[in-house]
């Protein structure tokens, strides 16, 4: 099997995730999440959390945010953003075909926002002539593989609520974040007064799946019927639950996301050396970017594929998941060696 560092979406099933999926395959069980299996998934993610939480299971990451999303807005509704968030620039304007709202994107520092940037997009309130902001979305960790700390997000859901706004968070590698700040995933969430995560499992060892949890119980009064109508009800959730329940036992989604981003920082520590690679954000989680001279990339892909991030800078995205070994950093990192002569 080849490795790559395009995407952590393209490792495989984690065995234990996989054995998971195994063991609940017998017999009948109630569908559409009305089943043991998916019973004890929301009690672990309220061990985690807190209980006073509302869990529901999707298929896929866009599916989870533009659903969390729906939930908090109205066609006549905007929603603020980073420019590089993955609402925006990943998810092929899913939140404004299927919402009907309007995107407004934030310049990003290192892959951030914050709260005094927001300021200047908060303009015409209760003017019938312009969208009407509800919502700020954040990336933790983010496209850039950077992370909020726990000061910063805190700070983004204090003016969120004074404004009478909403906070969501894009939790794609909310481990991942976890684990760089070793923080508990409570006290980056719940503590700091989020209103709705879309929590990822797909990129850190499920087959699919993603979750939607709600801290403002309002919100998910009607959440069952906006997710049966976006298509992401799941008649055999058990399969989905079973692997939320490996995930979230002995740490496992935590030890998943610690060793990915191990791996990028070993990766980094190999790479950061050679004179005509630089590294362009901060080493946080489990990705690197970099710019790589345009005449060398096509080379180093027919090795080990990765992503151009940006065809006018030349700067590519590394990343690492929770099956990368060392030895295959240290294969990376001599071949970047060798193809740049270094």
């Amino acid at each position: 099997m080849k490795i790559n560092f395009a995407s952590d979406n393209h490792a495989g099933i984690h065995p234990d995730i996989l054995k998971a999926i195994g063991d609940v395959n017998s017999g009948h069980v109630n569908a559409y999440g009305d089943d043991e299996y998916t019973n004890q998934a929301i009690q672990k993610f309220k061990d985690i959390f807190g209980d006073n939480i509302e869990v529901f299971f999707v298929f896929n990451g866009t599916g989870a945010n533009v659903l969390s999303l729906a939930s908090c807005t109205q066609s006549f509704n905007s929603i603020i953003c980073s420019d590089y968030s993955h609402i925006n620039v990943d998810e092929c304007s899913a939140p404004e075909k299927f919402l009907g709202t309007k995107l407004i994107t934030i310049p990003s520092v290192e892959g951030k926002i914050y709260p005094e940037q927001i300021d200047k997009v908060l303009i015409r309130k209760e003017d019938q002539h312009f969208t009407q902001p509800k919502v700020i979305s954040i990336t933790q960790s983010t496209e850039y593989g950077t992370v909020y700390n726990l000061e910063e997000i805190k700070s983004l859901a204090d003016y969120a609520h004074k404004n009478n706004l909403y906070l969501h968070v894009d939790g794609a590698r909310i481990a991942n974040a976890a684990a760089s700040l070793k923080l508990s995933l409570k006290e980056i969430i719940t503590d700091t007064k989020v209103d709705i995560l879309s929590f990822g499992g797909t990129k850190n060892g499920l087959m699919l799946g993603e979750a939607v949890v709600f801290f403002n119980s309002d919100l998910a009064k009607n959440f069952k019927y906006i997710r049966k109508q976006s298509m992401q009800l799941t008649s055999k959730m058990r399969f989905i639950s079973a692997q939320f329940n490996a995930l979230l036992s002995n740490d496992l989604y935590l030890k998943n996301a610690e060793h990915a981003n191990k791996m990028a920082m070993l990766l980094y520590e190999n790479i950061k050396d050679i004179p005509q690679i630089k590294i362009t954000q901060k080493i946080q989680a489990n990705s690197i970017f970099a710019i790589i001279p345009s005449q060398y990339i096509e080379i180093l892909q027919s090795h080990y594929y990765f992503y151009v991030w940006n065809d006018l800078t030349s700067e590519v995205r590394l990343m690492c998941a929770f099956d990368t070994q060392e030895q295959d950093i240290i294969n990376f990192a001599e071949i970047i060696r060798k193809t740049l002569n270094f």
